[in-house]
């Protein structure tokens, strides 16, 4: 009586070709990502409708309460539409009797901006303004820091027609800006928040202010990245998958260590990545323009973001502090020629630095929540938070997060600016 054996090579060998077929299926991905259209569609997601049929019209039939957000139409400087809610504060709101009219968000805006303060939010891709996330943070802007809210879809997302673009979503903001200006808000009284994608677009709309010589209550970066060009290295779609690594591989996969391979590996793969970085057509540079701002700024990250590292948040907070610190000179050979003396010199140099830096710094650790740091940028309080928590999409729903912005910017004593 013979006993059969498992087929273990034939498993194996199934085993091979499914993630053969799984790499070949990432590999495929990966180049699409430099093609323009792909590239477009997988940057945006705007196509992801979230909630499937949203009742835009009816706010209520996605968690706000009865009469309190309006549903608006905002005019873009090249005749665009775009869908938004303006949600009032609980300030404004709890004046109302029980129920109220359906019109009521829509009745009081014009109240509503001038007495409370009013979050400009703009979302990240995907998704609309009515998908369940965006509310909680809506309803937590709302009651927590007692402001009114202003969402939109970009163009393109939601019930806003159009195809988003760099260019477009800037005019985006900027005619949600002017929207409320036109309803009777203050500048001071408008905090300009962003999330993930719409860090990018947060930051261009407060360098453009700023340059204007406009003054409002602050800007708000919520897992941000420096730039497009650098979020390709360190980026992970779905949370899991890193989108170079199929190129990371290629020098492991050259042959083993060698002249040959340290070439490959220092420079033609240097050369490689930057290749295919030059097929992105989107910038969306957030590194260049933030040292444009001239309000108070808070940046903020979740440290277990698996979709945007939160290093990125640490190059935007470095990028502001970084005029306050000497700078470090280096002799124009290569290291491996330095003499003791140089080394000595470069090693002061850093040193400097870094008492430089931490006598200009003030950290506050915020037991199982996270950290802050905090300097002065020419009158202006610049705030890094790091969070323990809160991923990439739930960072801005913890009420630790939410006291950090209301301590920040809706004090008694930064009220009245």
């Amino acid at each position: 009586m013979s006993i059969m054996q498992p087929d273990k090579g034939g498993l194996f060998a199934r085993l091979r070709k499914v993630f053969a077929v799984l790499g070949f299926l990432y590999v495929g991905v990966v180049i699409l990502l430099a093609v323009p259209w792909f590239q477009s569609h997988i940057l945006y997601m705007n196509a992801l409708k979230l909630p499937w049929n949203a009742h835009f019209d009816a706010p209520e039939r996605h968690g706000l309460a009865p009469g309190r957000a309006a549903n608006i139409k905002i005019q873009t400087a090249d005749n665009h539409t775009l869908g938004a809610w303006f949600i009032i504060s609980d300030t404004i709101y709890h004046n109302l009797s029980f129920p109220p009219p359906p019109s009521a968000a829509q009745l009081h805006i014009s109240e509503a901006v001038v007495q409370r303060p009013t979050v400009l939010f703009f979302h990240g891709n995907a998704a609309t303004r009515a998908v369940s996330l965006r509310v909680y943070l809506y309803s937590g802007f709302t009651s927590r820091l007692d402001v009114n809210v202003l969402a939109i879809d970009y163009r393109g997302f939601g019930d806003s027609p159009g195809t988003p673009t760099e260019d477009g979503l800037s005019l985006d903001a900027k005619a949600a800006w002017d929207w409320l200006i036109t309803q009777g808000a203050s500048p001071q009284d408008v905090l300009i928040v962003g999330h993930s994608l719409g860090t990018a677009v947060a930051s261009n709309l407060s360098a453009s202010l700023s340059e204007d010589g406009i003054k409002f209550r602050g800007t708000v970066l919520m897992s941000p990245f420096s730039s497009l060009y650098t979020l390709i290295d360190t980026y992970n779609i779905f949370g899991v998958f890193p989108v170079m690594l199929p190129i990371n591989m290629i020098p492991r996969a050259a042959g083993k260590p060698g002249k040959h391979y340290q070439m490959l590996k220092y420079s033609d793969f240097r050369r490689l990545k930057d290749i295919y970085k030059s097929f992105l057509v989107h910038k969306f540079d957030t590194l260049s323009v933030i040292a444009k701002l001239k309000v108070p700024v808070l940046i903020l990250h979740a440290e277990n973001d698996w979709d945007i590292s939160h290093t990125h948040s640490d190059t935007l907070f470095d990028a502001l502090l970084e005029p306050y610190l000497p700078p470090v000179y280096s002799p124009p050979e290569s290291q491996e020629s330095w003499s003791t003396q140089q080394w000595s010199e470069y090693h002061a140099q850093l040193v400097t630095r870094r008492g430089m830096r931490e006598s200009l710094l003030t950290r506050t650790v915020i037991p199982n929540f996270g950290s802050m740091d905090q300097f002065d940028n020419f009158g202006e309080r610049i705030t890094l938070l790091k969070t323990s928590i809160g991923s990439h999409n739930w960072v801005g729903v913890l009420e630790g997060v939410q006291e950090v912005i209301r301590v920040t910017f809706f004090t008694p004593e930064n009220l009245d600016l």
